[in-house]
């Protein structure tokens, strides 16, 4: 297991990175590594986002230095959702079956985090989100059919979109993590806009389902002094809570998003308006 460590970037010097220097800072290039668990660190609310994909056999949650902790989870709260081939996941010797798009909670003070494949030609990718947590609550396996869904978007501004809210209040019980799934339809390309921050959560993106010569132009920064990313499939980002979020896709794509703050409030969000965009 590897982790990569990523520290926090004041809004006024990101003003003058280049396009080399924001990748290096707010991109995650390569997250799926076979037989590998490959997580970075980040000291923007302390979020640990990564991959886990055990293709010749299991792969084992470890903790690290920068844990701080005996164990990976002594402390802290883990998001996992499945964007390969079926899975499974094993928490202190539960078996949770993850197919494609399931999602599964990990209480905090779970000794033993397990991935396997269930065929290692077609193997697992298990997108991995952890943030501290203050309290142990249950261990949940969330399919799309137990998300809380919520349809948005009309097809005159290329945002038909379907958002399935997996870790939420509403769904499962988490000390700080809230995370789900954005699914666009055919023909639109849109995640949102106008765009919007929330300066009391960070909030990290995977995006994935593009094909190979597909990318999305991932807009952050400040509202009056705007950056662009370009990102290719399975590539994720991580978005201070001073940084705008939004993003247009040469094609339609879908996304896991994530979140870690002061609030679970989904809805707390700050609106840019279009005329305040530079």
């Amino acid at each position: 297991m590897t982790i990569e460590i990523r520290q926090v970037c004041h809004p006024e010097a990101v003003r003058h990175f280049s396009s080399e220097e924001l990748r290096r800072h707010f991109l995650i290039e390569k997250l799926f590594v076979p037989d590998e668990i490959k997580l970075t660190y980040s000291h923007i609310d302390r979020l640990v986002v990564g991959g886990a994909t055990p293709v010749s056999g299991a792969l084992i949650l470890e903790s690290h230095k920068q844990i701080g902790s005996p164990n990976f989870l002594d402390r802290r709260e883990l998001g996992v959702m499945n964007l390969g081939g079926a899975g499974r996941v094993t928490t202190d010797g539960q078996v949770h079956e993850l197919g494609p798009r399931d999602a599964l909670y990990v209480a905090m003070g779970t000794k033993e985090v397990r991935f396997e494949s269930a065929d290692g030609s077609t193997p697992a990718k298990f997108y991995l989100v952890s943030t501290p947590a203050h309290a142990r609550f249950e261990t949940v396996k969330i399919g799309l059919d137990r998300a809380r869904r919520v349809d948005l978007g009309d097809a005159s501004n290329g945002n038909v979109r379907t958002i399935f809210q997996m870790i939420h209040p509403e769904v499962c019980r988490s000390a700080q993590l809230v995370l789900g799934m954005t699914q666009l339809k055919p023909g639109s390309m849109w995640n949102t806009m106008p765009a919007h921050l929330h300066d009391r959560r960070s909030e990290v993106y995977v995006y994935f389902d593009l094909q190979p010569d597909a990318r999305v132009f991932h807009l952050m920064g400040e509202a009056q002094e705007t950056k662009h990313l370009v990102v290719a499939n399975e590539q994720a980002i991580l978005s201070p809570g001073w940084s705008i979020h939004s993003g247009v896709g040469t094609s339609n794509y879908a996304f896991v998003w994530a979140m870690g703050g002061d609030n679970q409030d989904f809805t707390d969000m700050d609106m840019v308006p279009m005329d305040a965009l530079r």
